[in-house]
């Protein structure tokens, strides 16, 4: 078939509802990401059954208003997180649907189609249907071949991709399972396959089946929104994001979206829906307690980071510690943290925040109920460098408890310094800062004003004066982290000066990447 038509829009639809209703059930089985409800298969399922009733009422002219028609029903009929998500890739098809449906056409509307589904989201999360999504974009973009190869050539990396998936979600990977949204997808591409070119559907990945779940412990709460502002969408994201996690808010391109949010206030959900316009078909189902870690079963605990920087989250993912990187001086919600708890393997997690702001608000996030059948610690860190020493001090092989007063101890004694640039006139407890002026703080208390400008030459002996005054008291160890702002040869240059100074210290120093400081220092 060199271009789509309606005919072939119908059949593809057809054939997705025969395609997910046969591996229903083993997808089904292998849900245990973002909640273990073993519900995706069925909730993909209805997504695209209501999607293709819509079409067979209709009589369309061609495969531009077909798939419009079926992006319509997906979205009317999304039930959850992998429904909605699917509902904007068919979206992003008919979005895109404009002169000859080719091959060219397909591998432009499977970006479409990315960019639609992710914009939907709230919080992407790597090693899902988005992860996979994604792969295909990228794999197919400026693709020239026909309609078929390139179909074929987005399911093959669809299927590549979703074996991936356990490596990059640690959830997946303690249960041996590869993600149920994602392998939904293979489905819908493979059925696309099929009707473009006749070949029979392959259903032969792995599905692996995990442990039962006991009872319900919070809500999935779903309706379509009319009459709503497309300029007020981000406040209702955040609304929801501060009730629980998996939110998703997803248009139809004819001005009508579908919510979708996982919380323990069903009233909250729906009457942020209701401030911004007119929800109906709401749809209220229970969720399912996560999961149990079976004892001696693998991992049975993780640990966390929440940090400014993408330097140090870097650094950090290198060490296999999942982190939630948070922009400069903002904080993160209660859905991106839950959801950093949820992509965590084991029962029990411990969470590093890299500030008194970021501790706050994991604080929040591990006492919200949505967190619940999770034992969540959170070790109170003013500083990343209290992040690091903690994370020196972790061993998995310890008991859980003794691990965390380990690394509780250690962040507590560490001793923390900085330098940051005045950014305006300011009255300290040591003199006035002009705007210019490197300042100096020791456990979050200016000990000292070097004047402008902030030279190098300058900055090595603010940091030599700040460390001499923390390492007055004792220590063996200096953790350096450079902030975004620091001079490229500032940590060797301060290597040097505390090896003359200080030749019993051991330091260490990396990249941050953060903005707000020059240079954050620990001692131990």
């Amino acid at each position: 078939m060199r271009v789509l038509d309606a005919a072939a829009v119908s059949a593809w639809a057809a054939g997705c509802v025969r395609s997910l209703a046969s591996l229903r059930p083993a997808i089904d089985e292998i849900n245990v990401y973002p909640v273990a409800d073993s519900d995706t298969g069925s909730n993909m399922l209805f997504t695209m059954t209501g999607a293709a009733a819509e079409l067979a009422g209709t009589s369309p002219e061609d495969a531009a208003e077909a798939l419009k028609v079926l992006a319509r029903g997906a979205v009317a009929s999304a039930k959850g997180n992998s429904g909605v998500i699917l509902s904007q890739v068919v979206r992003g098809l008919a979005d895109s649907a404009e002169g000859e449906l080719d091959g060219p056409w397909l591998a432009r509307a499977l970006g479409h189609a990315d960019e639609a589904a992710t914009g939907a989201v709230s919080r992407p999360v790597a090693g899902t249907i988005l992860t996979v999504l994604h792969a295909v974009a990228l794999a197919v973009r400026g693709d020239t071949r026909t309609l078929a190869e390139v179909a074929a050539a987005a399911a093959e990396e669809a299927a590549h991709a979703l074996e991936k998936t356990p490596e990059q979600l640690p959830a997946l990977a303690k249960a041996g399972v590869v993600d149920a949204g994602a392998r939904g997808l293979v489905a819908v591409l493979d059925a696309l396959v099929g009707v473009l070119t006749g070949a029979p559907l392959e259903q032969e990945h792995a599905l692996e089946a995990h442990t039962e779940i006991p009872e319900a412990y919070a809500w999935e709460v779903m309706y379509l929104l009319d009459g709503v502002d497309e300029q007020s969408l981000p406040t209702l994201r955040k609304e929801l994001s501060g009730l629980g996690d998996s939110v998703t808010v997803a248009g139809d391109g004819s001005g009508s979206h579908a919510v979708h949010v996982h919380c323990a206030d069903i009233g909250a959900a729906i009457e942020a829906g209701l401030a911004l316009g007119r929800p109906r078909r709401i749809r209220v189902e229970p969720l399912l307690t996560p999961t149990p870690i079976e004892p001696g079963g693998g991992i049975d605990r993780t640990v966390v980071a929440v940090v400014h920087g993408g330097a140090l989250a870097e650094l950090l993912r290198a060490e296999s510690i999942p982190v939630l990187a948070v922009p400069e001086g903002g904080t993160p919600s209660v859905e991106d943290v839950i959801g950093l708890l949820n992509e965590a393997a084991g029962q029990q997690v411990t969470v590093l925040p890299g500030s008194v702001a970021l501790t706050a608000a994991a604080d929040t996030a591990a006492g919200h109920a949505m967190a619940a059948g999770r034992d969540v610690v959170v070790i109170p860190c003013a500083s990343p460098v209290q992040v690091l020493a903690a994370l020196a001090v972790h061993d998995a092989g310890r008991r859980t408890n003794d691990d965390v007063v380990a690394m509780a101890e250690a962040a507590a004694a560490t001793r923390r310094g900085e330098l940051r640039i005045a950014q305006e006139e300011s009255l300290t407890w040591v003199g006035r800062a002009q705007s210019g002026d490197v300042v100096g703080l020791v456990d979050g208390e200016v000990v000292l004003i070097e004047p402008a400008p902030a030279s190098e030459t300058n900055l090595v002996a603010a940091a030599m004066n700040v460390l001499n005054r923390m390492l007055a008291l004792g220590g063996e160890l200096v953790t350096v982290l450079s902030g975004a702002a620091a001079p490229p040869g500032i940590a060797g240059e301060l290597a040097e000066q505390l090896r003359v100074e200080h030749p019993e210290v051991e330091l260490t120093s990396y990249a941050s990447g953060q903005a707000d400081a020059v240079l954050l220092m620990g001692v131990e």
